[in-house]
């Protein structure tokens, strides 16, 4: 899947979510965030900070890659970003 905003992550955790038989309380349990979160989050709130999102992918064993997009490699630019390091980071490791 391809997520160009914070609509298109909420979709695809919701998604998800339901797919597992998960309900947003047991969702926030797991990921350690509060069921009003996942309600923001999955309602597309704009200001959801990225390390409680990355504990919801976590929870929900989802990963996010970052790739350039077809305009970025139609120009050759673009930087590659370690998201494996980045989540290391974040988790304190």
């Amino acid at each position: 899947m391809t997520a160009r905003s914070i609509r298109d992550l909420a979709a695809a955790v919701r998604g998800r979510r339901i797919d597992l038989g998960m309900s947003q309380a047991d969702l926030a349990s797991r990921a350690g965030v509060s069921r009003k979160w996942i309600y923001e989050f999955e309602a597309g709130k704009s200001t959801a900070e990225f390390g409680l999102l990355l504990r919801v992918l976590d929870a929900l064993g989802l990963a996010l890659e970052l790739a350039p997009s077809d305009d970025t490699r139609a120009s050759g630019g673009g930087e590659t970003v370690d998201l494996d390091a980045l989540i290391d980071e974040h988790r304190g490791r």
